[in-house]
């Protein structure tokens, strides 16, 4: 009786921990404070050094909860990634994932080397441990803060953070080998990269093409989609890993393939997974922090501030402009990119391996990996809100976020039924502004349930429900957003039917679907304007794409900057005036 007392208490303390990071969320929202800080603190104060006074040193049940947590999170940012995203700035993500990585953990080696005294080999272990970012805790402060990144700068952080993870795990188990084995030569070390990089290329696709056969195809009972989805994942990273390839790389583009291709319970698996890496981070974080021992932390502090120090006002810059520079960001954008390169789970999990395995100075690579974390959360977390303010990369928003309802419809796989309320301020009701690809279904009015005719138009308060294909739901809430009526328009940022001069036609494609040809996909709307008009463009310039018209609404060095969005409608101006108006622009 005595070992299933302690078994109940076990389930009652954790599940407490739990609650208690759940419940702390919510101051963190209200302060702003990083989020996974909060879970990190509730584990160091419940543990052994802490008021909790619980002794917990299991690293073997740390490293296996955070390898499922980062599996999860990892396939659910690839589920969430679409490709004219993921291929319009694959390029300068894709250098910063891994060039990056490597570039910033060489440049934090001197200073592990002369503060901590360790080799060049161990030095470099440090900065492997702690050179991979946590877009998840950017991206919750941005959104708690009312703030939207610029459209490429956002997805460049996305992209990054999904895929720099499995290159810091690669490079930091190299590493790891080489301590323990003894050093490798360039071509083992090359022949290891390319066979960890290819096989969980050829798994994470394989695996990620036959979730979505096995989703499409088969009829699982309802409310099995999502758990099989999230099992498959969990699958698809551990074959890669079983033969050698890098599961973490292999479950991030399974994600990617099926969040761009699956056709059924799309709604159902971005819930479900949105609940579980929630969880993961929390049980992760609380964890970790009950691993740490803050005891030890005292004789290592100094040092470690250093070396935070070096990482984030010295190496993270350095790994950025030369990464981006090629690909014409504006230093504005790259020292923001600098800046919101904050260090989280990853970390703390990379830096507990060293103690699974017994390497010599585990402890260290621990706590030091430890301090950096949390001095991250602290310095840049709080004031990245701050920083995206005065390098203009981000701007304040009205609130985003609707209660929208998805349903999926049996018999067919393509559409699902989405219903929202119709707020006085959306951008629906003020121009009637929808995609050709969505087509209202219903209207519920004073509890009664009436057709688009029957309706008659819709009014403040009505709740409507509309047919739209499954990939494609989650951008009708812009259209039924409530924002006021901007006395100018936002035009930087994508939201309020602006977009900037270098946003892709894939990219417009995507959202308000648009047919573009193959070859025009990567394209920029700036191109598209030089292309179309065969002049320098003008402030009102017009031209068609699809069922959108395409509005120039700033002009600087004789290109597109910002374009505005409307539906295409005729023109009511008669043929003469519209060839005089284009004559004088010309003349102009």
């Amino acid at each position: 009786m005595a070992a299933l007392e302690s078994i109940n208490i076990a389930i009652l303390l954790g599940s407490v921990l739990v609650l208690t990071g759940i419940l702390s969320s919510l101051l963190a929202m209200r302060f702003g404070a990083p989020l996974l800080l909060i879970f990190l603190m509730v584990g160091v104060l419940a543990g052994e050094s802490g008021p909790g006074g619980i002794r917990f040193d299991n690293v073997a049940l740390t490293y296996t909860v955070g390898s499922v947590a980062l599996a999860l999170i990892l396939f659910d940012g690839g589920l969430r990634t679409r490709f004219a995203a993921f291929r319009s700035v694959l390029a300068p993500a894709g250098t910063l994932a891994t060039l990056g990585v490597l570039i910033t953990a060489a440049a934090t080696a001197p200073a592990a080397h002369y503060f901590l005294g360790l080799g060049w080999t161990e030095s470099l272990l440090v900065g492997a441990v702690v050179a991979s970012t946590d877009a998840a805790a950017v991206f919750f402060l941005m959104h708690s803060r009312g703030l939207r990144l610029r459209a490429r700068v956002g997805s460049t952080i996305e992209i990054e953070s999904g895929t720099n993870d499995p290159f810091a795990i690669f490079l930091t188990i190299v590493l790891i080998e080489m301590l323990l084995q003894g050093t490798k030569s360039t071509l083992e070390f090359s022949i290891f990269l390319f066979r960890q990089g290819l096989i969980g290329v050829i798994v994470g696709i394989a695996g990620g093409y036959l979730i979505t056969a096995m989703l499409n195809r088969v009829n699982l009972p309802q409310g099995l989609h999502a758990p099989f989805a999230a099992t498959g994942a969990l699958v698809t990273f551990a074959i890669a890993a079983v033969a050698d390839g890098s599961g973490f790389l292999a479950v991030y583009l399974a994600g990617l393939v099926v969040g761009n291709q699956v056709k059924r319970a799309h709604s159902a698996i971005i819930g479900f997974l949105d609940a579980a890496t929630w969880l993961g981070q929390i049980v992760m974080f609380v964890l970790l922090g009950l691993l740490a021992w803050p005891a030890s932390l005292p004789d290592r502090l100094l040092p470690a501030l250093a070396i935070a120090a070096m990482l984030i006002l010295v190496a993270r810059p350095i790994a950025v402009f030369l990464c981006l520079a090629p690909f014409k960001f504006s230093v504005r954008e790259m020292t923001f990119i600098s800046w919101v390169g904050l260090r989280g789970a990853v970390g703390i999990f990379l830096a507990s391996i060293p103690l699974l395995v017994g390497l010599p100075n585990s402890q260290l690579y621990f706590d030091v990996g430890f301090v950096v974390v949390v001095v991250s959360l602290l310095v840049q977390g709080w004031s990245v809100p701050f920083v995206a303010r005065k390098m203009r990369i981000a701007k304040r928003r009205s609130d985003m976020s609707r209660p929208r309802i998805e349903l999926d419809l049996p018999g067919q796989r393509t559409q699902e039924l989405v219903g929202y309320p119709v707020t006085p301020g959306s951008p629906y009701l003020r121009g009637g502004i929808l995609p050709a690809w969505a087509k209202l279904a219903l209207v519920v009015r004073d509890e009664r349930v009436m057709t688009p005719e029957e309706a008659r138009g819709l009014h403040e308060g009505d709740h409507v429900y509309l047919l739209a294909p499954q990939e494609k739901a989650s951008a009708l809430d812009r259209f039924f957003a409530n924002l006021p009526t901007p006395s100018s328009p936002d035009p930087e940022l994508l939201g309020d039917f602006f977009v900037t001069g270098d946003t892709t036609l894939g990219a417009l494609a995507e959202i308000y679907g648009i047919t573009v040809e193959p070859d025009q996909q990567g394209m920029t709307v700036a191109e598209l304007f030089a292309k179309r008009l065969s002049r320098k463009p003008h402030a009102g310039d017009k031209i068609r794409l699809g069922e959108v018209s395409l509005v120039v609404h700033r002009v600087k060095d004789e290109t597109a900057l910002t374009v505005g969005l409307q539906l295409a409608e005729e023109d009511p101006t008669p043929w003469y005036e519209r060839l005089r108006k284009r004559l004088r622009r010309m003349l102009d």
